[in-house]
């Protein structure tokens, strides 16, 4: 169960300063507990704490990095039915994907304490002419300084951990502002933290309403901002950036195709995972089907059956696989798409139903370009069917959204399994499997309105380290 009230963590210490955010429990509604809320002053000191530790930080030798990180692990793991259910209750994920998460927050912190002691440089040969005889370069990755994170509510641990791990691997100090309906798993995070020999101000974990939040964006201390969120609150806050690095990771509307000499039995189980794990709140989820012609009827009919057997309820239930989305209004939302989706001629194959913010599983068939259910990010368990008969078409078909995160292609065909990795306009193509899948040590990232750089920890390493160049010249 979750503790009455949670500070929140200003330079590495914790704050009761009030009890003005409360929680609630997605499932039932009711008020879980309440957590501290950051105000401007509390941010600003945050702030300021991160650029007095970014020396000690840098200073930190790598196996002091990664003993930090080896301590977090150990403790994940003690705490792991906690942080589980603390992920049930917050965000109403069906224990399962709970437990599942939490296992990605130990990966995540895993890799990266390996990775601490792999930050390495270069030798570079500069005698590429007569000028340059007796010269020798080496490089070096140096802690950017002081990181702002804004992290995401449907992943409260795993993508706040993208942004934590990698920092303290780097020697980074930074201030966390999780989201607002979620933040109780950053929150043991920063509790686990403040364990460690952490030089103080490493770090700020900080819960605040947006008009506060301005400072994480255009504060000229912070050295780079790491966003994981929605496209809109992306873009402009890019656009307020100024001069530091961003890295975003926005929206999505994934396709995936299943071609004729798919194994029909494994693409129907992988694709119903994909669609509806967590009730659809991936950025990776499926929400786009294709499938070729000749396997498009038994396809369908086996997509519905299994759609169809998914039970919705409590996630606090072993068996429940569909849970609530975050809010009742972003149900209305869907629900209000699916709608349009079958007035504009779509076909209803099964679900549609809602009640609060529980909405059954849903799979729609021949919706047409230009309905939001096809052409924005979904974002909840709805996804939609269309038949194909030309390979090249049905990826000009998906190229087609403005959205490129990942991809998935059933096919045993070598050739259009490299066709579709080298035409695809997306972060990542996944051959044999959905796009949903993502392990925590590979680039991660998109393209075109997906957003820009790349996750996965050495990634998020060399965002968070800049190169310095030593020359050495040798008198002749």
């Amino acid at each position: 169960m979750l503790k009455d009230a949670y500070p929140y963590y200003l330079a590495n210490e914790p704050i009761y300063a009030n009890k003005d955010l409360a929680v609630t429990d997605k499932y039932s509604g009711e008020i879980a507990t309440h957590v501290a809320l950051a105000d401007r002053k509390a941010i600003d000191q945050g702030i300021a704490g991160t650029v007095k530790a970014a020396a000690a930080m840098a200073a930190m030798a790598p196996y002091e990095r990664q003993a930090v990180l080896d301590h977090c692990v150990m403790r994940f793991r003690e705490r792991s039915e906690e942080l589980a259910m603390a992920l049930c209750i917050e965000a109403g994920k069906p224990i399962r994907d709970a437990r599942g998460e939490v296992g990605r927050l130990v990966d995540t912190f895993r890799v990266a304490a390996e990775e601490a002691v792999r930050i390495d440089g270069e030798v570079l040969n500069l005698e590429i002419s007569a000028r340059a005889k007796g010269y020798r370069g080496f490089t070096k990755r140096v802690p950017i300084g002081p990181c702002s994170f804004i992290s995401p509510f449907n992943f409260p641990l795993n993508l706040a951990a993208h942004k934590v791990a990698p920092a303290i691997a780097a020697g980074c100090p930074f201030v966390l502002k999780p989201a607002s309906r979620t933040p109780i798993g950053a929150l043991i995070i920063g509790e686990v933290l403040a364990e460690t020999n952490l030089p103080k101000g490493a770090f700020s974990i900080l819960p605040c309403h947006r008009d506060g939040a301005d400072l994480f964006t255009e504060d000229e201390r912070l050295k780079l901002l790491s966003f994981t969120g929605s496209p809109q609150v992306g873009w402009d806050l890019k656009a307020r950036a100024g001069k530091k690095p961003v890295v975003l990771e926005l929206g999505g509307n994934a396709a995936c195709v299943v071609d004729e000499d798919a194994d029909l039995e494994d693409a129907v189980e992988r694709i119903v995972f994909g669609a509806f794990y967590q009730s659809g709140q991936s950025c990776i989820g499926v929400q786009r089907i294709y499938g070729h012609r000749a396997i498009y009827d038994k396809l369908k009919q086996k997509l519905v059956a299994k759609t169809r057997t998914l039970k919705m309820g409590d996630p606090r239930d072993e068996e429940t696989f569909i849970g609530p989305v975050i809010s009742e209004g972003e149900a209305q939302r869907l629900e209000n798409w699916i709608q349009e989706g079958v007035e504009r001629g779509g076909t209803l194959l099964c679900g549609g139903g809602r009640n609060g913010a529980m909405l059954e599983p849903t799979l729609l068939e021949n919706v047409p370009a230009g309905c939001s259910i096809v052409d924005d990010e979904a974002f909840g368990p709805v996804a939609v069917l269309e038949a194909f008969d030309d390979f090249d078409r049905v990826l000009e078909t998906v190229n087609a959204s403005t959205f490129g995160l990942q991809a998935g292609i059933f096919t045993r065909d070598l050739y259009k399994a490299h066709r579709a990795w080298d035409l695809l306009e997306v972060g990542g193509v996944v051959i044999g499997d959905v796009p949903s899948w993502r392990v925590d040590n590979m680039p991660y990232g998109g393209v075109k309105d997906s957003g820009l750089g790349r996750e996965g920890i050495r990634w998020a390493i060399r965002d968070m380290t800049e190169e310095r160049l030593l020359v050495i010249r040798t008198p002749q």
